[in-house]
Formats: C-alpha cells, structure tokens, sequence
C-alpha cells in the first residue's frame, strides 16, 4: 500500500512539471523533432527507471524484399527454355523474372527507360534487356538478387532490335537507321563488323529501308542472317561474303517474320492483316499470301481491309500439321471485337479473344533447337493486365491456372492492411472456403513456367494482406515466407441490392463509380470478427462460419450529422433548467419503440441510405457472412459523409466508426445503436477551443449566454460549464449509469440526429416526455413538416469551414499544417474522428481499477475517452443494455490523431480484449445461448498488473506517452515539423515493442516504446502519388507494405535480422540443368540438307578480322553485378580471382582507350611525313635561284 501511495505521489509531482514545445533533450527525426521527457530523471520509483527497454538501433535496417502483382505497363517477353524462366520488361524500366511458385524477382534498370526487348542467353544464368534510351544491358542471374555486368550505350544509332541464337556469344543489334551491329556478350564490346543499310539493298534503291524489324539467323545456315526492314524489305545477307544472298520486296510494311524449322521457307506478317509465305529458292514473289481474317467483298476482287498482324510464330509439328500463332489481324468491320490471339492448326482457325490488349507473345516448344521440329506446348499471352498461359495439346485450348498472384488489381486496390504472426489455423481455414470458389475449366497438365529453386527458410510465423477493391471485394492472401497465394475473397456488395440502370436519380447515391468501394478494413484475427467500411458511408460486420446459411441480413440507420444551431433571436427566458435525470428515466425507456423513417417532402432527401440492403432471404456460402449492415443516411438533403475511422472489439460486441461529423458507437449483438453524436458534443465542457460561429453581420452573431449547453456537459462537474453553439438537445444526460439509455434502445430507423429524437411530428419521440415551451416554440417556428435540425451554412460556418480534417484533403495534398495553437477563427466546427481504439484502460484520473475504454482521436488532435459499462455477466449480454458515457478525460496533441496503444506498467504491449472463435451456425451446437468465451488481457487484480499502464498516442505531428490513471504526459515527441505523418502503427518486434512511423517526406521512422527515442530514421521512400499514401502499413516483426503501382504490392522489411536472413529466404533463378541434346540429322540431310562448312563467328566478328567498332558508336560501361557476385562468392580464391578479373577488364578499357590515342597520333603523324615528302620532291630539283 505504502508502494502505492508513494508513487501516486509521484504522478502528482510529474504533473506538476511543465512540457512545452521546447526544452529539454533533443534528438533529430524527420527533419527537426524533439523529445521532451515531461518527468525528471533520477527520481526513484518512477516508471521510466523500472521499464528496461531492449531495441536499439542495432535491430533495425530498411530494405525491400519482394514485389508481388503483375508488372505495371509491360512492353517485352522473354523466355528460357532449357531453364524454364519467364521474363517481363515494363515501361517504367523494371524487369519481373518468373519461375515455379516462390520464384519471383524484380529488377530495376537505374534510369527507368522503358524495356524494348529481352534476350535469354539460353542456360547461361544470364538475360540481356535493351531499353529506349538505346541501352544494353547483361544481367546476371545466377545470384538471388540479378545485377547488371555490362552495359553498352549506342549515342549515334537507336536500337529497334535485338537477337541472339542459340549457343552464340554474338549479339546482333539493328537500328533505327537500317544498319547492323554485332555485340561480343562475354566483353560488351561492339565489333567492327556492321551490316549498313546501304549495302544491304540494292544499290538501284533510292529510299532507305527504314528501320531493322527483324534479325535472324537461318535454321539451316549460321552463317546467313535474315534481316527484315520496315517498309517491306527482306535481305538475306551472307556474312561471310558479306553480300546479300538475295532480297525480295513487299508492299505492305513487315512487323515480324517466323521461320519453319528446316529454313527453306519463312513467314511474314505485314500491315494489312496479311501473312506471306517464302521460299528462298523463288524470293520474287510469296508463294502464298493469306489474309486469315479478310472476308472478300461482294464485287469478288478486293478483301476487306483488316488490321495489322503484330507478330507471327510458325511453328512445325513431327506428327501434325505446323501451328501459326498471330496477334492482330482483325477486320476493321467489327470495331467492338476484343484483342485475339488467332492459332491456325492445319484447316482449324481458333481465335482466343482477350480481355485486355495484347503486348506480346511467345510459343513455349520441347526444344531449343530452331532447326528441329518446334513441337510446341503452350503459348504464353503477356496482356495489359494479365499473363496467360494456352495450352496447345488439347484440341480446346484451354488456359492453365496462374499459380501466380497477378489478379491483385482484378478491380482496383483501395485499401491494404497487413497481419503477421496471426494464429496459424486461419491460413488453412481461410483457404478451405476459398478453395470451393475456384473456376473450372482449366488445364489438367502442370503449369510450365517452372524454373528456379525456393524452399521455405527460417521464418515460419504466419503472415495474412488483406485488400479492398473498388468493387466492393476483400482479397484475403497468404504472405508467408515473402510469397503470396489468394485464400479467400468475399464479395462485400452482395449485401445490397443492384442498381438497375435509370435508377441513380432516387437510390441517393453519393458515389457515381464504383459505389461499393471498400475504404477501411479492421479485422480481429482471433475472433475472426471482419468489419470493413464502404466508400457510400455504410459498415458491414461479418462472422465466419463454416456453414452455408439462409436468412435476412439484419441492417440499421444512423443518422450522425454536425449541427449548428441557426436562430436570430433566441429568448433566454423560455429556457429551462436542466430536467432531474431520474424522472426521465421512464420517458427515455418509451422511446425504444420502432419509429418508421421520416422523409421530408419534395425533392430534399432525409433520412434516406445511400444503398438498399436486400430485404429477402440471402444464401451466404461458407466464410464470411454478413451479420449487420449498419448505413449513414441523408440529412436535410446532405449526404452523409465517408466513414475516416473504424474499430470493432469482439469482446464488447460494439463497433465505432466516425466521420467529419460525429462518432457513432453499434451494439451488433443486440443490434442497436448505442451513440450517434456530433464531436463538437462528446466534449461538452471539455472542450479546449471556442467554436462559435463568426459572421460579419448582425443577425447571425450569437449571443454565448442565451443558448444551453449539451447535456453531454452534465459530465463534467469538475469543470467551468463552457457555453456552447451547438444545437441545444431535446433530451439531457447525466452522469447516471442509465442515461444513455436512450441512446442504447433507440430504433434504427427512427428519426435521430446526433442520437436524439428529431423528427416534430413523431408520436412515439413526444409520449411520456415533456417538452418544454422552448422546445414548442423553437419547433413552430420551423414551420410544419419541417424537421428540426437544419444544416446551418451561415457565412460565418461556410468561412470557418476550412479544409482541415477531411479525408479527401489529406489525399488532395500534403502541404497543410495543423496545430493545436491555431486560433478559433481558423477551426472547423466539423471535426473528423480520425482514430479509435477499445481497450481495457483507467478511463478517469486516479481510477483504481481498468475499466473497458473507446478511446476517441480527432483531427484537431484531441483525445476523448468513453467509458463502456457492459453487463456484468455474459448471460445478462444478449439482454441488458450497454452503456456509453464520457469520463471527462480529454487529452491534447499536435495533428490529428493516427493510433493508440497501451502498455502494462511492464512496457509490454497490452492486447485489445478478444472473443475467441466459435461458429455461429454450428449444426453440432442447438444452445444459442452457450457461454462465450472472452479473453480480456487484464488481470483480476491491480497487484497483478502494477497500479499503473502507459497510453501511447500518435498523430500527425507528434507522439506522447501518458502515464495512467494520473494522466501525466511522460514523454513527448515532436515528429517532424515541415511534414506530417501518413501511418504509425505500434508493433512488436524481438519480443519487444516500437512505435514505427511513415512520413510524407519518405521519411520511415522507429521510436522505442515508452521512452521515443529514435532508433531509425531514414529517408527512404518519397511519395511520388497518393497511391503509396494511402496503402502504406505496418505490421509486426519488422514488415511493412505499400503499393508500388496500381498492379503490384511491393514489401520491404525495417528488420536487421530479417535483411540479414532475406539470401536464405529469396529463391534460385537459376539452377544446373544439362542442355539438351540435338537430335540426329542423318547421312541424307547432313549431306544436302545445309552448308558443310561451319561457321567461326568468332573468326568473323572478332577484332583479329572485323577490327574495333568506333568508340564514339557506342560506350561501354561496367556493371555492378560483377562487384556483388564476388560478395556473394564463397570468398578466398574464387574472389581474388573474380576481382583480378574485373581490374583487368578496367586496365583492358583504359589500355584501348591509350590505343585509340597512339593510333589517333600515328594516323596525324603519317599524314604530316607525306606531307613533308610532297614538299621535298617538289623542290627537290630547284635552284637556289628558283625559289
């Protein structure tokens, strides 16, 4: 007892101390944040000495681990078929490298040009991408995380394509300009061998060419390259030689020429919607010209026009008939038919039509060969939006299922949340309901993209992301050990009846598109408890259930609206004083009866939701079914406003979600509203800030005096009643346990703002309650049918109405300030709640015993607490009400309000108090009223617990940690100054806790818990959109995401030990695999089927016979990913040598640099010797005298 009272007066003593926005220590975070510890040091006994806290700086460090989704904007395909890797360049310069299911890895060219091309050098580890700003690169993938060895930057030329065959180190590269180069891959470096357009054509030609569509070598021949130009020209160029072979011409422009396997014959697809057929023993003319999709017109002689065929692939069979593959080729007749994929098998014509553009394509074939039968497998189809993958053995073409997580933007993300080490039976759970949703139809046979290697590794906590879409769907996916598989997705909207189109006028919608936008997510993991809040101002609370059920979905109307009362010329006189709370009591109790909704007359919509809930019976399949809908609705003809705050506690059985107007607090178990409330009145006299309406003119100033204050105020005692603007309520509360009874038993369809009776010509509001002669005269002179709250949009509210609080602000821009020391000219009467947290807490100061809290944060920064008094045993739950009360406790910082979290007197994390889990519909189970089962996190006695715990509260500006019951400010953190905080969430990590943080200037930040310290600061990820914004999250063990473009989440950990552990956990793109071996030719065709000589392309390109390209063509620039292999090397003589290796690269570039030089001067000194010859032979016979 003694311990107790000593270190109240300890409390008492740290009260008294000040903590200013200045003084004290000092430490930088953000760009100007300080720390202010608001109890002195060194006194014996106080928290801050008990509590040893174990994080430092040491246990933090920021980097990104895995990108899942589709890659955004993608422009190239690559594929190695020998290792069976998949490969997607993007717009933005990233490449996506793809294997079996684990396999997933995302690289970045550092100037984020976009990706024109991608090469695999075939079973070599190794890719090459060329990119629009004329680049070449070499990746190296034979380490987890690819980096680039060599790259060659063209300054004269742009590079239109690219092709490398099979087992060859020499590149070939055309250009805008027509011409040819040749690449040595091991050095990067240009040879001097080129192709120049003007040599290729004939020299009869008077137009150029235009650019290099195509480059190949011939199946037949190595030492014959095809090379295909734009305008239609085709020239089979002899490299030996160095002469065209032959040239043949066509009058539509080229996009693409296939080869067959024999390399007699070669197919083009052209502009038109053509393909042309080639044989090169009569290259004047094709010797077939098809336009597949062309229908002849009626007078016989003309197709109709279609469009071009952007790529074509003939690929050979041994035992059917060849397949050409295209894209492209439509008629233009038919202007609504989607992209297609046409596959000609023989006399059989399949068009696959696709749901977004086609980028590119590629057939998947048994070898890598190009001179044996193709025998192709599978087509893969790169899309806008999606990758596909065909499967060419069976007849129908079906599609194989995509292992892969590339249905993230399905419909648009609109929300992320994320869950780590939740309990490990929601995985298998989540997936088991999700698993009888899946689509039939696909592909019996395996998925084929199945390079790579990937296993597990060391982190084995379960992980769960959860997002909302625009559509109103949750996707529930599994996270675990940095992979992603959908479990679970649940269709929010089916809740609501659909809107038939002509409908919009009177279903009141406030949202043209996409009205069941999911906006806010709160999930209880233990009790499965899922809430989510819609972008039409409703919340749904779902239960899980492993049965289908039939019923109705239960729904309820709150009317939550900021009031301001608009009268001239008040009396003071006709006011009564507050009325005794206890004789309201039987009054309040008759207002629980059901009270049909009021609409107001004419066009004004009141009282109206913005979506119909479905009034019949609804199947609900197993998962997560719908157990209320709870739904703003229209006010006097204002919409209601988007839900900015949601929280729901399954122990309570309530859920509280807020807006810019007020705060409303549900029972879902007795479905009743228990508190819909403007903020302006949670505060009653509380209130630190004068809110009264200013105008300029006479009529509409207020007089302070003539107005009563919110019956909310009667909670106060202890304070000077303040006078408030506010409309005055027709009912008034007390600090009585049963006054908000009204607010708990009221109908949800009755006729409420702000949780009183409103409506002038309801029976049910005015039987058994008196009103007052105020209240009668106040309603006359509204006039009759007129309810008597009005939205009061004098000049003086539409000035004080400033762009403060409210969500589509803090999207529209992150320039603005809050401060709690702005005036009260400059605040807004609408005060948004911006952060609620249940939990059990001391509610009052000097309390001596936790009682169950809703803790309340606005956008002013302001804290307000709530008690909830819920029935003292679980029996008693389903029928005695609960009740909601201020406790007089209000609480100031910096900003609005983004978290709470409370600690024991330990520092340890104090978990919100839970239901755990049963089945609402459990067939085994006939009692409904079986005992729940709450764990509730507090201890039964104060001696278990200490006599104190630590709230920590975070807001835009500013963090402090509170000491409770005394309510004395410990610590104070001023975050940052010139910016503002977008996230904080308080987590766990190393069995410890921190407060991370995510700022608008990139800043990510961790403070220690309770102390704030700094323990990280860095400025890592600037917000380039709104889109990282608003998906940016933290969760537990050091993860956190955000998304990266509307297609891809992209994950990054502030963990040192999970980046020192990320090697282990990342998969193998490559892995050892034997190439196989070619096939046979036999006696007869290696005897007349090709040339007997064999082709030395490193006698012919090398620098020996071709000489050195010009340095001015192209510069070559070494690449960091030798640097990395060597780090990732096993060390000792493998490093040095891959080290000397590199330095001897450096030494050979500048030694041929000093060549260049040496050879420059020699050239100028040779030029200057003949020179001086010519003089000297033509005076060389001359007189003295001839001169």
């Amino acid at each position: 007892m003694k311990k107790f009272n000593f270190r109240k007066v300890l409390d008492g003593l740290t009260a008294a101390s000040p903590v200013g926005s200045s003084g004290g220590g000092s430490g930088s975070v953000a760009g100007g944040a300080s720390v202010h510890p608001g109890a002195t040091a060194g006194a014996a006994g106080t928290p801050r000495e008990e509590i040893q806290e174990t994080l430092t700086s040491d246990y933090f460090q920021i980097c990104k681990t895995v990108r899942h989704g589709f890659p955004y904007l993608p422009t190239a395909l690559a594929f190695d078929p020998v290792q069976k890797i998949l490969a997607i360049g993007t717009r933005t310069g990233a490449i996506r490298i793809l294997g079996r299911p684990g396999v997933d890895c995302y690289c970045q060219h550092e100037s984020g040009a976009a990706v024109l091309q991608l090469q695999f050098l075939i079973n070599e580890g190794a890719l090459v991408s060329a990119c629009a700003d004329d680049a070449l690169h070499l990746w190296n993938l034979r380490q987890k995380r690819p980096a680039i060895l060599h790259s060659l930057k063209f300054n004269r030329e742009r590079i239109t394509y690219c092709h490398l065959p099979f087992q060859s180190k020499w590149l070939y590269v055309g250009t805008e300009r027509g011409n040819t180069h040749i690449v040595n891959i091991e050095s990067f470096i240009l040879s001097g061998y080129v192709i120049m357009w003007n040599k290729a054509i004939e020299l009869s030609t008077k137009t150029h060419p235009g650019p290099v569509v195509h480059l190949s070598d011939s199946p037949r021949d190595e030492g014959k390259l095809l090379i295909g130009y734009e305008n239609g020209t085709i020239v089979f160029w002899d490299l030996r030689s160095k002469r065209a072979d032959l040239r043949a011409y066509y009058d539509e422009a080229i996009h693409s020429v296939a080869w067959h396997h024999e390399g007699k014959q070669f197919m083009c697809s052209h502009s038109d919607g053509s393909l042309t057929l080639w044989n090169l023993k009569s290259p004047n003319r094709p010797f077939q010209t098809t336009i597949p999709h062309g229908k002849v017109q009626r007078d016989g002689k003309k197709t109709e026009p279609c469009k071009p065929i952007l790529k074509v692939e003939y690929k050979t069979c041994k035992n059917s008939e060849p397949f050409v593959i295209f894209s492209g080729g439509l008629s233009y007749d038919k202007p609504c038919r989607r992209p297609s994929l046409t596959i000609m098998h023989g006399k059989a014509i399949t068009v696959l039509e696709m749901d977004h553009p086609i980028v590119d394509f590629l057939t998947l074939c048994e070898t890598p060969y190009p001179n044996e039968f193709q025998e192709p497998y599978a087509v893969v189809v790169l899309l806008e939006k999606d990758l596909i993958v065909v499967d060419l053995t069976q007849s129908n073409f079906p599609v194989f299922e995509n292992p892969y997580p590339i249905d993230i933007h399905e419909s648009p993300v609109t929300c992320t949340e994320y869950f780590a080490d939740c309990p490990p039976d929601l995985i298998p759970v989540l997936y088991s309901v999700g698993a009888k949703h899946k689509k039939q139809g696909y592909s019996n046979k395996e998925w084929p993209i199945s390079g790579g290697a990937w296993n597990l590794g060391a982190q084995t906590y379960p992980e769960i992301i959860i997002t909302g879409h625009a559509d109103g769907s949750v996707k529930f996916w599994d996270a675990s050990a940095i992979t992603l598989q959908m479990l679970y997705k649940l269709k929010t909207s089916k809740v609501f009846e659909k809107q038939k189109v002509g409908e919009g006028k009177t279903t009141a919608e406030i949202v043209e598109e996409d009205p069941f936008a999911v906006q806010m997510i709160y999930w209880c993991p233990e009790s499965r408890i899922f809430c989510v809040a819609g972008v039409s101002a409703y919340v749904i609370v779902f239960r899980f259930s492993k049965h289908e059920v039939n019923t109705e979905i239960a729904s309820l109307e709150v009317r939550l609206q900021c009031e301001v009362e608009d009268i001239i010329t008040p009396e003071p006189e006709t006011n009564p004083p507050f009325p005794d709370a206890s004789s309201q009591l039987p009054s309040l109790k008759s207002l629980s009866g059901s009270t049909n909704t009021v609409a107001c007359e004419g066009t004004m919509k009141d009282s109206i939701p913005c979506l119909s809930v479905k009034a019949r019976h609804v199947r609900m399949p197993p998962g997560y079914q719908a157990d209320l809908v709870i739904q703003l609705v229209w006010v006097d003809g204002e919409p209601p406003q988007q839900i900015t705050s949601l929280a729901v506690n399954s122990a309570y059985g309530l859920v509280a979600f807020g807006n810019c107007n007020g705060l409303a607090v549900v029972d879902f178990m007795q479905k009743t509203v228990l508190l819909s409330m403007g903020t302006l009145d949670l505060y009653g006299s509380s209130d630190p800030y004068q809110r009264q309406p200013r105008s300029p003119r006479k009529s509409r100033q207020f007089a302070a005096d003539n107005f009563c204050m919110r019956g909310l105020s009667n909670f106060y005692p202890d304070l000077t009643k303040r006078i408030r603007t506010s409309y005055q309520s027709l009912t008034e509360l007390s600090d009585s346990p049963v006054s908000l009874e009204f607010e708990r038993c009221k109908s949800p369809t009755s006729d409420h703002v702000n949780g009183h009776c409103t409506s002038p010509t309801s029976q049910s509001c005015s039987s058994g309650k008196r009103l007052s002669s105020a209240d009668v005269s106040r309603a006359s002179r509204r006039g009759p049918g007129r309810p008597p709250f009005r939205k009061a949009q004098s000049a003086a509210c539409m000035e004080i109405s400033l762009p403060v609080t409210t969500e589509e602000n803090r999207e529209n821009s992150f320039s603005r300030s809050r401060s709690s020391s702005v005036s009260s000219i400059d605040r807004d009467s609408k005060e948004a709640i911006t952060a609620l947290y249940f939990m059990e807490s001391f509610a009052r100061k000097n309390d001596s015993a936790v009682s169950s809290c809703l803790w309340v944060g606005t956008g002013l920064g302001m804290v307000i607490i709530l008690s909830l008094n819920l029935p003292a045993s679980d029996d008693l739950r389903q029928s005695e009400p609960v009740m909601v009360s201020p406790s007089g406790t209000v609480l100031t910082l910096k900003g609005a309000v983004l978290t709470f979290a409370c600690l024991n007197c330990m520092g340890t994390l104090t978990h919100r108090p839970y239901e755990v889990w049963r089945d609402p519909h459990s067939a085994d189970d006939g009692d409904k009223t079986r005992k729940r089962k709450l764990v509730m996190h507090s201890p039964s006695s104060s001696q278990d617990m200490g006599d104190h715990q630590f709230a920590v509260i975070c807001s835009e500006k500013q963090a402090k940690v509170f000491s409770l019951p005394s309510q004395t400010c410990l610590y104070v953190l001023n975050i940052t100054e010139t910016s503002f905080l977008l996230r904080a969430d308080v987590v766990t990590l190393c069995n410890s806790v921190c407060l991370a943080c995510f700022c608008a200037n990139g800043h990510i930040m961790t403070l220690s818990l309770p102390s704030l310290r700094p323990l990280l600061d860095i400025n890592y990820l600037p917000v380039t959109d709104m889109r990282i914004a608003r998906t940016f999250c933290f969760t537990n063990e050091g993860q956190a995401l955000y998304l990266s473009s509307p297609t891809e989440i992209q994950r990054l950990t502030y963990s040192q030990e999970m980046c020192d552990n990320l090697q282990d956990m990342l998969g193998d793109l490559f892995t050892p695999v034997e190439t196989p071996e070619a096939q046979n030719r036999g006696f007869l065709k290696g005897l007349f089927g090709g040339s007997g000589q064999a082709f030395d392309r490193e006698e012919l390109f090398g620098e020996a016979t071709a000489g050195k390209a010009s340095r001015s063509l192209a510069q070559h620039i070494p690449g960091s990913g030798g640097i990395e292999g060597v780090r990732g090397a096993a060390g000792g003589v493998i490093g040095d040598l891959t080290r000397a290796r590199l330095a001897l690269d450096e030494r050979g570039q500048k030694l041929g640099e000093l060549d260049e030089r040496t050879a420059s001067m020699m050239a100028s000194a040779e030029a200057f010797s003949k020179h001086a010859h010519e003089v000297m032979l033509k005076y060389k016979d001359k007189k003295w005298y001839q001169f």
